[in-house]
């Protein structure tokens, strides 16, 4: 079992680089989840870690832990007054029409026995924004740095598919899962504020699988 990169830490909080692959949650079909490197994360503390936010199992980068219980509620106040900065960098499997814009458009959740569970445009879904920049082109595909408002499931995944025309490299349900193992989607940096005290903020390294694609100098956009 690997080892999880630690990006910042203090009594408060963790923030560790997920590899694309690892769910947060237990697998139904089982398999490792971060479940399986909570005790290793304590780091001499006597409580587990608890994850403060999700992000997709295909998802690679920044991913917050609380270590006691006061973080946890602080955190999670800080994500739902929206004043946590969250920055992703995303490969687009197409060309990307503009240099820059904002994504607004709500989403919600369906199931279909064919398909599965996923997420739809809907005028009548949970409020969506996601503000976007692009940052390169090469082989095809495009570089766009994304900045997510709101923390809807699969937020970025949907919106790039509806407002570029084409989803993410790799995506296997907004997508058509060709060009990459994975939905090309790193979650670049994280910063969280905590009143007086300086913020939680991190910055996780792009990914081998980035610079493979030729999106490897990009890992510190403004």
């Amino acid at each position: 079992m690997i080892q999880l990169p630690i990006l910042f830490e203090d009594g408060e909080a963790l923030i560790i680089n997920k590899p694309a692959g690892l769910s947060i949650e237990r697998p139904r079909a089982g398999g490792l989840s971060l479940e399986n490197y909570l005790e290793a994360l304590k780091l001499g503390f006597q409580r587990v870690p608890v994850a403060v936010h999700r992000i997709d199992t295909d998802t690679s980068g920044c991913l917050l832990l609380a270590r006691n219980p006061k973080a946890l509620k602080r955190f999670n106040a800080a994500f739902e007054a929206r004043e946590v900065d969250k920055v992703y960098l995303g490969v687009v499997a197409g060309a990307v029409s503009g240099d820059a814009g904002t994504i607004d458009l709500a989403l919600s959740k369906i199931s279909s026995a064919e398909k599965g569970w996923r997420m739809i445009a809907a005028k009548k879904g949970k409020p969506s924004v996601t503000h976007w920049r692009k940052l390169a082109e090469t082989g095809g595909n495009t570089l766009v740095e994304f900045r997510p408002e709101t923390g809807r499931t699969h937020q970025i995944r949907i919106h790039a598919a509806e407002a570029f025309g084409h989803a993410l490299l790799g995506d296997p349900v907004y997508g058509d899962g060709k060009g990459a193992k994975r939905a090309m989607l790193h979650a670049l940096a994280l910063t969280v504020p905590r009143g007086d005290k300086p913020p939680v903020a991190a910055r996780a390294p792009v990914p081998a699988d980035f610079h493979a694609l030729g999106f490897g100098d990009v890992d510190h956009p403004a």
